[in-house]
């Protein structure tokens, strides 16, 4: 089983069907209900989806999507260490930063993956669009 740890934009499309990346998305956490990778999401991440979906659903709606994301994804806690290691770093988004820093606390993630990759040059972690990790983890589609 491989460990992904997917970043916010990507959980968006997927939950508020944005096109045109929902489709790709939902590939991608079609993979993890089928068993074959365990989704990671920073606990910050909740955040900045329950804004984005409470824009156009109501609150009871949206707390409902969160438990059920909450339900096939594991909760990358967002720790003094990993706040302060982002402050440090030369990342040119903050929120990009905390993003990297919880997936790379984590020795069993494989990869990150983000629709914005160029945002994460300077991750030691492989970093994919959903198009190639879906192709990683699917390589017989």
């Amino acid at each position: 089983m491989r460990h992904i740890f997917i970043d916010t934009n990507v959980v968006i499309d997927f939950l508020a069907n944005r096109q045109p990346f929902s489709m790709e998305a939902a590939r991608l956490f079609n993979v993890a209900v089928d068993g074959k990778a365990r989704i990671y999401i920073s606990a910050v991440s909740y955040n900045n989806i329950y804004y984005i979906l409470r824009q156009s659903l109501t609150n009871k709606a949206t707390i409902k999507l969160l438990d059920e994301l909450s339900e096939i994804t594991e909760i990358v806690d967002v720790t003094n260490a990993i706040i302060r290691q982002s402050l440090k770093t030369d990342f040119n988004d903050y929120e990009d930063a905390i993003q990297y820093y919880c997936a790379l606390s984590l020795p069993q993630i494989d990869f990150i993956v983000t629709r914005n990759t160029r945002d994460f040059k300077k991750s030691t972690l492989p970093v994919m669009n959903p198009s190639e990790a879906v192709a990683s983890l699917n390589p017989a589609d």
